[in-house]
């Protein structure tokens, strides 16, 4: 599949007159020189994970790391997850910095005790006194004909989790940034990749870039609707955008960037000026971190809406392995359009 070119986001590390030299990377190649420049700088970070050694991890991502850093930094696990990341959890409560790479999300249910009860906690169960500086790096969504096993979207699931931050990065600048922020913090940190962003190609920074945990992003501006959306789906909102201005609706597409902390204010001031807003996510529907975002706007921004907001979502329903079948149970970008004008349309 040819790469797919995303818009970069700027260095948030840098001061306004400052201009940072950019190179064409893919999503992959960003996280793993995120991954590399934070191992040189900080001797306590390691990664754990499994087939991430020699074979560079499922989708390549930590190539290369185990001839520059050794076995003692890049840890082969046993295919066991609850075991991966409560040697990571053990590691952060230590004093090291582990980056725990999940092979898919659908897996994260057999650490879920280690990743809730555990890395979440311990901060507040031992009164401020314990850090867990812990990424637990996973990807998820369909478009691979992975079926049902391999394909979920479960954000929702730890943003329900206090203690816990949650990372869906759209591009590659972003996956760069945010992963050596969410590195930094001492907080864990579920880092939530989409397993077709991997061969998007766009412009990163390089040398040290950070994108603050927190912080939304306007992609595109417009006028007329607000499309508040993450990870892959912020490309096909930009290019229903792109479509939408042709049929003269001017939409801003807000990428989430980070569910928890959530930004909430620049979602309030992109739909105060539209007035009208479309969440639009993978995940199914019924319990989907859309509508915590939809309740947001309602409950903050009732008086400057045209029309109530609008979920746009995955269909309630495993995800098929056939790829008709697969396609039609997510949004397209046919689909955002058409619940965008519906929308605008009133």
């Amino acid at each position: 599949m040819p790469p797919t070119r995303v818009p970069s986001s700027p260095a948030a590390v840098l001061g306004p007159a400052a201009v940072q030299e950019t190179r064409e990377m893919f999503y992959a190649e960003a996280l793993n020189d995120a991954l590399r420049l934070e191992m040189q700088r900080d001797p306590r970070v390691i990664v754990l994970g499994e087939d991430i050694a020699e074979h560079g991890g499922a989708f390549q991502v930590t190539a290369g790391l185990l001839a520059e850093f050794g076995p003692d930094r890049i840890r082969q696990t046993p295919i066991s997850e609850i075991g991966l990341v409560g040697t990571a959890v053990g590691a952060a409560l230590t004093g090291l910095r582990p980056v725990a790479e999940l092979m898919y999300i659908d897996f994260s249910g057999l650490a879920i005790d280690q990743i809730v009860n555990q890395a979440a906690q311990n901060r507040f169960m031992f009164g401020g006194q314990a850090r867990v500086p812990l990424v637990v790096r996973t990807q998820g969504g369909s478009g691979r004909g992975n079926a049902a096993q391999h394909s979920k979207s479960l954000e929702a699931w730890f943003t329900h989790v206090a203690g816990l931050k949650v990372v869906m990065p759209s591009t590659p600048a972003d996956a760069k940034g945010l992963l050596a922020a969410a590195i930094r913090d001492d907080d864990p940190v579920m880092f939530i990749e989409h397993k077709l962003l991997y061969r998007t190609k766009g412009a990163v920074p390089t040398g040290e870039h950070l994108v603050p945990l927190g912080r939304a992003d306007v992609k595109r501006e417009g006028t007329d609707v607000t499309i508040v959306t993450w990870s892959r789906d912020v490309l096909l909102s930009l290019e229903a955008a792109a479509k939408l201005a042709d049929l003269g609706i001017a939409a801003e597409v807000v990428d989430v960037r980070s569910l928890v902390p959530l930004d909430k204010e620049k979602i309030l001031s992109s739909v105060r000026k539209t007035r009208r807003c479309l969440v639009v996510h993978e995940a199914i529907k019924r319990g989907g971190y859309g509508a915590e975002i939809a309740a947001i706007v309602a409950e903050e921004a009732f008086d400057d809406l045209d029309a109530p907001p609008r979920r746009l979502a995955g269909v309630d329903t495993p995800i098929p392995y056939a790829q008709p079948l697969e396609l039609g149970v997510v949004p397209q970008v046919a689909d955002i359009v058409k619940a965008a004008r519906e929308l605008v349309a009133g």
